[in-house]
């Protein structure tokens, strides 16, 4: 692939408020895949589609969208479909998989274990660890890279996902340790990481993730953002 190939910028936005958000115990009847957003998140994405659109410069835009509802209901109200060109179902950027319909009391137990045991590496009970949402993610950077390729390809790139998700898209792209991801906090709802493509064709972001617990990054690790 050509370097000039490459878009200017790669676009990553979590999904608005969920109704998740407000009451976990949804998830103990419907699938969480399933889950809709609230009013108020489809009006934060809203907000944030005006200020994507500003970002794109008015130029069309390739999305790779999770297939949950919650995301699918995001790229909705962006309200950018003018500027879609192709928005793909990519189920490799779904959210964690926790579990099927879920015990609450038992999946705050997990958490708990989460904290002590790492976020990275801790395993759900009938659903995945952060290593398992890093190798799908990784094998989805395979299939975005060969589309880099096609003479059509658009200079911007869009990414509806989740927030540990996009965590570990950036974990992975710029090859953060373990140890630096288990300090990130996710971004909140609708709320976004952009990709930059610099002169020498590398990128970086435009903010770092927040962290919630004190690590210093490496010179490396410092590098991956503006």
């Amino acid at each position: 692939m050509h370097l000039t190939q490459r878009p200017m910028r790669i676009a990553l936005i979590r999904h608005g408020e969920s109704e998740a958000n407000l009451d976990k115990r949804i998830y103990e009847t419907t699938p969480d895949h399933a889950v809709p957003l609230t009013a108020h998140g489809h009006e934060q994405a809203a907000q944030a589609g005006k200020q994507l659109r500003e970002l794109f410069e008015g130029e069309p835009v390739r999305v790779y969208v999770s297939p949950y509802l919650r995301t699918l209901q995001t790229l909705d109200s962006l309200g950018l479909d003018d500027l879609i060109g192709l928005a793909r179902e990519e189920p490799r950027l779904r959210e964690q998989d926790w579990a099927n319909f879920q015990d609450t009391e038992d999946i705050v137990r997990q958490e708990a274990l989460r904290d002590s045991y790492g976020h990275f590496f801790y395993r759900f009970t009938h659903g995945e660890s952060g290593s398992d949402v890093y190798d799908r993610v990784s094998s989805f950077l395979e299939t975005m890279h060969r589309d880099f390729e096609t003479p059509d390809s658009p200079r911007n790139v869009l990414l509806v996902s989740h927030g540990l998700t996009m965590r570990l898209f950036c974990m992975r792209w710029f090859h953060w340790s373990v140890k630096f991801f288990e300090t990130l906090r996710n971004p909140g709802n609708a709320e976004t990481r952009v990709l930059l493509r610099q002169p020498d064709f590398r990128y970086r972001l435009d903010r770092p993730f927040e962290q919630w617990t004190q690590h210093t990054p490496t010179e490396r690790e410092r590098s991956a953002w503006l």
